[in-house]
């Protein structure tokens, strides 16, 4: 892979797949504080030149040739964005209002698991970063630092992302634990199963050279050793994060566990959507896992439209996956999302540069999408309907 400095990221992300052993972050022209930075992308080849290759290519790498966490983001260039002139724009109102919460901005944070792996202050420094930047982070259940470290730094409550394990007593206890700390949502992740073929990530632990056994065990138990969310629980008869028996009947399973608003991560068809409020689900978030889950080459900007159209205004829809630049925010809002979600950008800001990082690429991506709100003539987020984007035929 060549040099990643002034590439695309739909570019580098495929070529990171393809050859993530070439040293192509050496040399010159990279930036050197956050401040210095023009765009999102440039933090990512920071972030490869300063991690080990096993954890930048945990951060890097989707399934099989790693396509769809391309598709992801070129979606984004299947729509064109209609502007509208002389509309007075002067004042910008980018607030969204979730469950009661009015935030000032729709841009969140994804769950990232194990951001220590990224930087030594984890998910502390992203909660820090959320909190200056105002913006809806959600914890990984596999997180590095605990719930209530990160909600004491995001100085209010998270949202708590689920991974269910297959025995229901565990499932339980995180849930319980998370209502303790105060999380007003759980986000129930159905798109994954165990063992995904995430060859980029196999090819970096090739190349380094440390003695990974210090942190990674065997096991299940040996995995989580360093997630504090498992902390004091039996784990004796779990075998994995997911279970591949799970059908819908799990969701009512979990609405009655907890008092928390659940939304479930990771649904892309309509017919899913239909049955998720069929179900009563508080919320949904489209999303293939950033490229993780499977191979589908759908983008998720793609299967917003017709979730939107099925959900029909009754619950709100999130978005994530592919995620660059503020007009990607803009189409997202134009086709119907709520809330847009950002995941690999702010890892990036992270191991670049700890939270001054996360907070900058949380500056960017704000200011992007405030200057083409102005050029596209909507002073808020609530006069950004799909009337303002079109289509490429």
């Amino acid at each position: 892979m060549g040099s990643l400095g002034g590439k695309s990221s739909a570019a580098t992300s495929h070529e990171r797949g393809v050859s993530l052993l070439e040293d192509g972050a050496a040399g010159g022209g990279l930036i050197t504080s956050a401040d210095q930075a023009l765009d999102v992308m440039e933090f990512e080849p920071v972030a490869r030149k300063v991690l080990p290759p096993a954890h930048f290519g945990y951060l890097a790498t989707g399934v099989d040739d790693d396509a769809t966490v391309k598709a992801n983001h070129d979606g984004y260039a299947h729509f064109e964005i209609r502007s509208r002139r002389l509309v007075d724009v002067e004042k910008l109102d980018t607030s969204v209002r979730m469950f009661g919460t009015t935030w000032e901005t729709p841009i969140f944070l994804c769950p990232v698991s194990a951001m220590k792996a990224f930087h030594p202050e984890g998910e502390v420094a992203v909660a820090k970063a959320a909190r200056s930047r105002h913006s809806l982070l959600i914890l990984s259940t596999v997180a590095s630092s605990s719930v209530e470290e990160v909600t004491a730094a995001r100085g209010e409550p998270v949202w708590q992302q689920l991974y269910p394990t297959n025995d229901f007593n565990v499932t339980r206890a995180i849930i319980k634990r998370a209502e303790t700390a105060g999380s007003p949502a759980l986000v129930f992740t159905v798109d994954l199963h165990e063992n995904s073929n995430r060859e980029t990530i196999a090819r970096a632990r090739r190349v380094d050279d440390r003695d990974c056994t210090n942190c990674h065990e065997s096991g299940f138990a040996g995995y989580v050793r360093r997630k504090p969310m498992f902390d004091g629980l039996d784990l004796s008869k779990v075998t994995g994060l997911h279970s591949s028996s799970m059908t819908w009947d799990f969701v009512k399973r979990l609405k009655d566990a907890t008092r928390m608003k659940l939304l479930v991560k990771g649904i892309v068809t309509r017919e899913d959507a239909q049955i998720a409020v069929e179900h009563g689900v508080d919320g949904i978030i489209v999303s293939n896992h950033g490229g993780r889950a499977e191979e589908s080459l759908r983008p998720t900007v793609e299967c917003l439209p017709e979730i939107v159209e099925a959900v029909k205004g009754r619950i709100p829809v999130l978005l994530d996956g592919g995620v660059r630049r503020g007009t990607d925010i803009f189409k997202a809002l134009a086709l119907g999302a709520t809330a847009v979600g950002i995941g690999r950008p702010y890892g990036w800001g992270l191991a670049a540069f700890g939270q001054p990082g996360v907070e900058t690429v949380l500056t960017i991506l704000r200011r992007e999408l405030e200057a083409i709100m102005r050029q596209a003539g909507t002073p808020s987020v609530g006069s950004i309907g799909k009337n303002f984007v079109l289509r490429k035929s």
